[in-house]
């Protein structure tokens, strides 16, 4: 093997390989990423069973072939190169890679040891890549992060017919985007519980690349399926968690609601941090709404304490919630619009907030649902 490729094309198909590859593997082999050279096309491969990764780039071959590498050092390195054509030959058991006056030499593993990646799925539909990063970056940050609770680690992908809709919670909060896309099949209804984390950093570097992403979806018995995702020369595939038995969380929102808040999201961010300084990591900021306005507190040991005061439009009998400040801050920021709309029930029942445009109208499609924490005053 031996061929001559881009610097940035290269480092950024090795970034994007290597991210998803275990930190400790259960086969030596799978840390690796895969370089195979055929008709003038790199293909960079990575592969854990759980998780795939593949990308597609041209490069000046000269000879086909294939080689596998430490997938970690190669994207540091190819980070690090100048900004020069780089040279890779497979010589013996190593990968000779040159960049200008830069040289390394790096041991392969065996090829034959590595596993096939699988198949990608039959298509189910094509949505906006743009979009669809943007939607799954807000409802992602609401997936649990406790592997011991593998369900709350996944977004819930509901599928019917044009109308795609996303959820993920981690019992504490609940993110909720709807959205339209392109199904295959218009009469389509399927459900699929995706890994967080996996999604997240799929949609993260398809939406750059633009255009469309496809939607491919198999679905085996409980825990079984897999999806798959392409855009542009990249494609991922993975293992579907089991959702079987996902509880009925849309539930959770309210019907209704006896008071509601406009804030602006840019400084309601800014005071919560300020105030929060003070909090210890379990301890809420008190958020106390009246006609006045707003004033956010805290409290911390040794009787350090922080309020601050700032404009909102409150309709309603007088408030005061606490909220982990993570968590409350999370939300704001994924909501994508200038303003904020606080809805709650009362100060025991969890609140929504939902986005709105720059005349306080609520921007339809995303509802981000957070738990009070109760507070003794």
């Amino acid at each position: 093997m031996k061929f001559r490729v881009e610097r940035d094309a290269l480092a950024d198909a090795v970034a994007w390989t290597a991210k998803s590859l275990p930190s400790r593997p259960s086969v030596p082999v799978l840390a690796g990423v895969m370089l195979r050279v055929t008709d003038g096309r790199l293909q960079v491969s990575g592969f854990d069973y759980e998780v795939s990764s593949q990308v597609t780039v041209e490069v000046q071959a000269d000879a086909d072939g294939a080689a596998l590498v430490s997938g970690r050092l190669l994207a540091e390195i190819t980070k690090a190169l100048p900004a020069k054509p780089v040279d890779i030959a497979a010589v013996g058991a190593h990968l000779e890679l040159v960049c200008g006056s830069a040289r390394f030499t790096l041991p392969t593993m065996p090829v034959e040891d590595y596993p096939s990646l699988p198949d990608m799925p039959s298509s189910a539909g094509t949505v906006d890549a743009v979009v669809f990063a943007a939607a799954v970056a807000q409802v992602a940050v609401a997936a649990g992060r406790d592997e011991t609770l593998p369900m709350m680690t996944g977004v819930r992908v509901e599928l019917n017919g044009t109308s795609m809709a996303m959820l993920a919670t981690d019992r504490y909060r609940l993110a909720m985007r709807e959205l339209e896309w392109n199904p295959d099949d218009p009469q389509i209804s399927l459900n699929a519980l995706i890994p967080a984390k996996t999604l997240n950093d799929t949609a993260k570097a398809l939406g750059p690349i633009g255009g469309s992403v496809m939607l491919a979806l198999a679905q085996g018995n409980a825990g079984e399926g897999m999806i798959g995702l392409a855009g542009g020369a990249r494609r991922t595939t993975s293992r579907l968690l089991d959702g079987a038995n996902y509880p009925p969380v849309r539930s959770l929102f309210p019907a209704s609601h006896n008071a509601e808040a406009r804030v602006a999201v840019a400084a309601l961010v800014e005071v919560v941090r300020r105030v929060a300084l003070v909090a210890e990591r379990t301890t809420p900021v008190l958020l106390s709404f009246s006609e006045d306005g707003l004033v956010v507190e805290a409290g911390g040991t040794e009787e350090a304490r922080a309020s601050e005061a700032m404009e909102a439009a409150f309709t309603g009998e007088p408030l005061t919630i606490g909220f982990n400040p993570q968590y409350l801050i999370d939300g704001l920021q994924n909501l994508g619009a200038p303003n904020a709309l606080l809805s709650f029930v009362d100060a025991f029942k969890p609140a929504v907030i939902s986005p709105a445009g720059e005349n306080g109208e609520i921007v339809p499609g995303y509802r981000y649902l957070i738990m009070p924490i109760r507070v003794t005053r």
